[in-house]
């Protein structure tokens, strides 16, 4: 699945109209002076008289606005505001990905198919999305007064109408492209494997594997496994067990080998799969694209290995095999209540309002945010979702880019599956995936939701109210202090942007946030159904849960990509250590006095630039520029510094992964920034994991550190042993991984000091003599709250718009899913 922009369908917007017979959620322009009711109550009836009026709103990426709490002098949706420049990460607009399209199906060399007519041996279409342009360009462009970079198409073709298929990345431009001077040229130089943007697809036969391979054999097993479990898998509709295993496929000494499983399945709507193996496992062959030279290499079953099927069959109906139990469908993997009776909890729970309407600014159509003294950008693609740029505070660029770039759940077990999965997630995309929000849960309802677009099987899906904008005050004060004579206090007031991907049976929680005293940060947290193992390998690899269940052991690694530009681009890595010593001072009597001290040093090449966190977390990791000191004689820079679940990945030299998750070896690794390495992995890596199209371990190569253009890639995650409370689902309260940027000298004294958020109370012998409160809350707002349920039945899903032949006026509802 393959996304095209962060834009809105535009000209399918009245012909989706006709979609709509009702309306429950009401939509509106951003205005600096909207007309609301004097009063109203938060309530779930909504009228009928806005349906026509609702997608169109939503398409054009307008705000979205419940009815909720809204006093006289106040509205919650965000303000209108007109960015500095366009956009030039925004992606594709309609025109242009209808352009693009429609020009490759033009070239009979591609001798492309319509996705919905292409088989196994057809060539396709995969991608059409924004190439991002590069730095240097856009730096000379917004700084230089420069031109806007050359906009260019990027464009990934999947090539199956041969022996040997493969992926092939190309530009298209540039846009608008024009008959007399289009080009189409290999997409090199982003990739450290020079084979003209090509990687091969060991997917192609995705189709045939099922339909003549592996429900063949389940077929071949059928009698064994109706004996075990009253079911079979076979490729047809009343099939009750599944099949599938191993992501990535084993690649050694030029074979093709995959281990797959048994899976029951659920028999409901909840997406159990995942918690239902088996417990029997086979292993095949599968090199080449002629199934008759395909392998079946033996069956595992009870931890014993049979070479072949007829062994397994005699073993097993002679009784010298052992029947294991089955794992079936329970409440315990449902996600909804059971046994809800907590003591008050059916009481409505604190809710969060925003009384006095936003207190930030969106420029809708370029994806431009401001709060309070903050600016930036937001762009979108089909490998990582949601990714910031020019994050400015003060007019001054503090990051060029901030975001996601690679996912990978890497497991470990005693059986071939477990052992052999690590899912890369882009080869998935968040961006297909970054479903539509839920508002009073995934966000506050006084959000501001804006859409994300992406392309699919020449299509253009729109995921509506997929990125949210909030202002939210936290349960704690940024600052206080008490003294005997008063108290003083200022709220912890931040404004965050978030998405929610779920790829496969894990829904990822991507938040970015900025803080009054100029922090800012990068947080992910997981949630959704754990990948199980069958429990016959006892506890080297996880807890038993269930009586036939393991919980698989893995590790969650995600990659972010931090490109600072402290004032300016000229920057280096500074640490500060803190080291115990023994030193005698000219006071100490001439005696040692056992402290501690800072140890200060500059990590001055590439060479040096992948390291971890230091033991007890006793190193600073500071980002500065030596050209700018403060008043004081400090270098101004800003402090880099985990929150929780700053991690690596735990196996050494993966032999699932050998040279495709290079990237994921340390916590902090730090290069100097090139037009050339803008992304740390491929979606396509795990189909030549030997020579992936990036090894992220060859960006180092001895470059100098030193006031230079840098970049800090950064490892988040989680050592994820699953126990019983992650059924049915782990849950985002513990699965939590941040890092945060902290100024570190670069102001001359905490930013926080400028809001007008707090609080001081005088008081002498019990009794307040003054209470400040600095301007705020001079306005009188009444709120008329009637707390029921968020009437959520105007959820939608994505809404879709072919893109060849172009048919902006058949748009039609559809939400894809891995699983």
């Amino acid at each position: 699945m393959r996304l095209s922009a962060l834009s809105s369908p535009g000209a399918a917007a009245t012909a989706v109209l006709a979609l709509l017979s009702s309306a429950d959620l009401v939509l509106a322009r951003p205005s600096p002076e909207p007309k609301v009711p004097a009063r109203m109550k938060w309530t779930n009836q909504r009228g009928k008289k806005v349906a026509r009026t609702v997608l169109r709103n939503v398409l054009e990426g307008r705000t979205f606005t419940n009815s909720f709490a809204i006093a006289a002098c106040s509205t919650s949706q965000a303000n209108a505001i007109s960015a500095p420049y366009d956009n030039v990460w925004v992606g594709l607009s309609d025109a242009e990905a209808v352009s693009v399209v429609a020009w490759l199906f033009g070239q009979e060399s591609l001798n492309l198919t319509e996705t919905e007519d292409a088989g196994e041996w057809d060539n396709t279409v995969i991608l059409v999305e924004l190439q991002i342009p590069n730095k240097t360009d856009v730096l000379a462009h917004i700084d230089g007064g420069a031109a806007a970079p050359e906009r260019w198409a990027h464009v990934i073709l999947d090539y199956r109408a041969t022996e040997d298929p493969y992926y092939q990345d190309l530009l298209v431009g540039p846009l608008p492209l024009n008959s007399e001077t289009v080009t189409i040229k290999p997409l090199e130089y982003p990739l450290t494997r020079k084979t003209e943007g090509k990687v091969r697809n060991l997917e192609a036969n995705s189709e045939t594997i099922y339909s003549e391979w592996l429900y063949k054999i389940g077929a071949e097993v059928a009698d064994i496994t109706q004996d075990l479990w009253g079911a079979q898998a076979t490729g047809q509709d009343n099939d009750t067990i599944d099949i599938w295993g191993i992501d990535p496929y084993w690649q050694d000494d030029g074979r093709v080998v995959r281990w797959d499983m048994f899976w029951n399945l659920p028999q409901d709507y909840f997406d159990t799969e995942t918690l239902l193996p088996l417990g029997l496992y086979f292993k095949s062959d599968v090199t080449g694209r002629d199934p008759s030279q395909w392998e079946l290499q033996g069956w595992l079953y009870n931890n014993i290995f049979y070479e072949t099927t007829e062994e397994f069959r005699t073993a097993y109906w002679n009784g010298s095999i052992e029947k294991l139990g089955a794992n079936v469908e329970g409440d315990w993997g449902r996600t909804d209540p059971i046994n809800a009776n907590m003591p008050y909890d059916s009481s409505y729970p604190p809710v969060s309002i925003a009384p006095a309407g936003s207190r930030y600014g969106v420029d809708i159509e370029r994806k431009y945010v401001e709060w309070m003294d903050f600016s930036f950008y937001v762009g979108f693609s089909r490998d990582v979702g949601m990714t910031i740029y020019d994050i400015k505070y003060k007019g001054e660029r503090l990051l060029y880019e901030l975001g996601l770039q690679e996912a990978m759940a890497h497991y470990a077990g005693g059986d071939p599956v477990q052992s052999g999965t690590t899912y890369l997630d882009t080869y998935y995309g968040f961006g297909p995936y970054a479903f539509e929000l839920i508002p009073g849960y995934d966000c506050p309802e006084y959000a501001t939701f804006l859409n994300s677009t992406f392309y699919v099987d020449e299509t253009t899906h729109t995921h509506l109210n997929s990125i949210c904008l909030f202002e939210f005050t936290s349960d704690y004060p940024i600052q206080r202090h008490s003294s005997g004579e008063y108290v003083t206090a200022t709220k912890e007031t931040h404004f965050s942007i978030r998405s929610v991907s779920t790829v496969g049976n894990y829904d990822y929680m991507f938040t970015y946030s900025f803080k009054l005293d100029g922090t800012i940060s990068a947080e992910v947290r997981a949630s959704g159904y754990i990948q199980s193992a069958y429990f016959t390998t006892g506890s080297d690899f996880g807890f038993k849960i269930q009586e036939n269940l393991s919980g698989s052991m893995h590790d969650h690694v995600l990659n972010f990509k931090a490109d600072f530009d402290i004032l300016g681009t000229a920057n280096s890595i500074q640490t500060m250590t803190n080291v115990p010593v023994s030193r005698v001072f000219p006071w100490s009597g001439g005696k040692a006095r056992n402290t501690m001290q800072v140890v200060r040093e500059f990590i001055d090449t590439e060479d040096q630039g992948r390291f971890n966190w230091a033991p007890n977390v006793a190193q600073q990791v500071l980002v500065v520029n030596k050209d700018e000191k403060n008043q004081w004689g400090e270098l101004r820079g800003y402090h880099v510094l985990p929150m929780s679940g700053a991690m690596h990945l735990t196996v050494q030299n993966s032999s699932n992964l050998a040279e495709a998750g290079r990237w994921a070896e340390f916590d902090v690794q730090v290069t100097r920034q090139h037009d050339w390495e803008p992304r740390a992995a491929h979606p396509y890596n795990s189909q030549d994991v030997n020579d992936p199209p990036i090894n992220f371990a060859r960006f180092f190569d001895g470059e100098s550190l030193d006031q230079e253009d840098i970049v800090l890639w950064l490892n988040l995650g989680m050592h994820h042993v699953p126990h019983t409370g992650d059924l049915p689902n782990t849950v985002f309260t513990t699965a939590h991984a941040g890092v945060q940027f902290m100024p570190s000298n670069y102001f001359d004294i905490d930013q926080s000091r400028r809001t007008v958020n707090a609080v001081r109370v005088n008081y002498e012998n019990g009794t307040a003599t003054d209470v400040e409160t600095f301007g705020q809350k001079d306005q009188s707002c009444s709120v008329d709250f009637t707390p029921v349920e968020y009437d959520l039945w105007g959820y939608k899903g994505d809404v879709v718009v072919r893109k060849f032949p172009y048919d902006p006026n058949n748009p039609y509802y559809e939400t894809d899913a891995i699983v």
